[in-house]
C-alpha cells in the first residue's frame, strides 16, 4: 500500500465507521500492518493509505512481537488522564518531528476484527500512539496539536520541500 502525505484531502476529514467485519477487513488490516512495518512506523491509520475508514493499528515492536499489535476499529477514548510533552513523527509527514502534548493514560472502547466491543488501556508511549492514530481517524493531523507559530514554521518547511520535489515517502 502507498502511504499518502499531507495535505492529501483524506487526511483532513473524519473517516467513516466500519460496518462489515469480514475477510476483506482482516486482509486489509494485514496489508496495513505490512505497510507500517516496511515504513518502520509504530502506527498507521486507514486514512494514511487513502482509505477513509475508522481503522488504526499500533505495534510498538514494529512486527517483532505479534502480541504487541493493537487493532482499533471505530475507536473512541472513554477515559484519559495525565499529560506529557514528547516528540512525535508521522508516516504522512516524512522526516518531520515535533513536540506534542498528549495524555499519559487512555482507555479506548473499540471493536476488534471479529466486530466485538473491547476496551483497551494504554500508558505513556502506547497512549501517545493511540491518540496520534485516532486523531487521523477524525481528520486531525499532529500539526493541529502544536502552537500556531510552530505550525506555520512546519507548513513553510513542507511548502519548501514540495517546491523542491522532496515531499514524498
Amino acid at each position: 500500500m502507498e502511504i499518502i502525505v499531507y495535505p492529501h484531502p483524506v487526511l483532513l476529514r473524519k473517516a467513516d465507521e466500519v460496518e462489515d467485519f469480514d475477510e476483506d477487513l482482516t486482509r486489509f488490516v494485514a496489508d496495513m500492518h505490512k505497510t507500517m512495518i516496511d515504513a518502520q512506523g509504530v502506527g498507521l491509520a486507514a486514512p494514511q493509505v487513502a482509505v477513509s475508514k475508522q481503522i488504526c493499528i499500533i505495534d510498538l515492536s514494529i512486527g517483532e512481537d505479534p502480541d504487541q499489535l493493537y487493532v482499533l476499529i471505530n475507536p473512541e477514548i472513554v477515559e484519559s488522564s495525565g499529560s506529557v510533552k514528547g516528540e512525535e513523527g508521522c508516516l504522512s509527514f516524512p522526516d518531520l518531528v515535533t513536540v506534542v502534548e498528549r495524555p499519559t493514560y487512555v482507555k479506548v472502547r473499540c471493536r476488534n476484527l471479529a466486530g466485538d466491543f473491547v476496551e483497551v488501556e494504554a500508558h505513556d508511549y502506547l497512549a501517545r500512539a493511540f491518540c496520534h492514530e485516532m486523531d487521523h481517524l477524525n481528520g486531525v493531523v499532529f500539526l493541529e496539536r502544536i502552537s500556531a507559530m510552530k505550525r506555520n514554521m512546519m507548513k513553510k518547511k513542507i511548502q519548501k520541500r514540495q517546491k523542491a520535489g522532496t515531499w514524498e515517502r
